[in-house]
């Protein structure tokens, strides 16, 4: 039988994740932004046990992820045979990431807020 060591969430990584989720962002995503940033060089195999997630979550999280490009991957293989592992990091620094996090609210509730100011100017005309 082969000994595996697993990573799990501390206390203040869990916290990070309600905080990320509560700004709007998916639970899964928020989870393995959390795990990538503290174990950088890390492979999906071990995001998955990890965060307790399954293999098409993760799957999703990292599209998300790379399409905001907050993450890099390269293939790694150690003894040559059978698929290499893909093992994932941060494109930028995770202040960085936070940043961009909330400019895209901060444009989001401008738009939001148009939105309702264009929608004053209806009411006031009709009703």
């Amino acid at each position: 039988m082969r000994e595996e060591n697993v990573q799990y969430f501390t206390e203040t990584e869990e916290e990070i994740i309600r905080l990320l989720i509560a700004t709007g962002m998916q639970k899964t995503v928020a989870k393995v932004l959390v795990f990538v940033a503290r174990k950088p060089g890390i492979t999906s195999r071990a995001i998955e046990r990890g965060a307790d997630l399954r293999q098409p979550e993760v799957s999703t999280a990292m599209k998300y992820l790379r399409s905001q490009e907050w993450i890099t991957s390269h293939e790694d293989q150690p003894g040559k045979k059978g698929r290499p592992a893909i093992v994932y990091g941060l494109a930028k620094p995770f202040m960085e990431i936070m940043g961009d996090i909330e400019e895209e609210m901060r444009t989001s509730a401008r738009d939001r807020l148009d939105l309702f100011r264009k929608m004053r100017k209806f009411v006031k005309k009709e009703f």
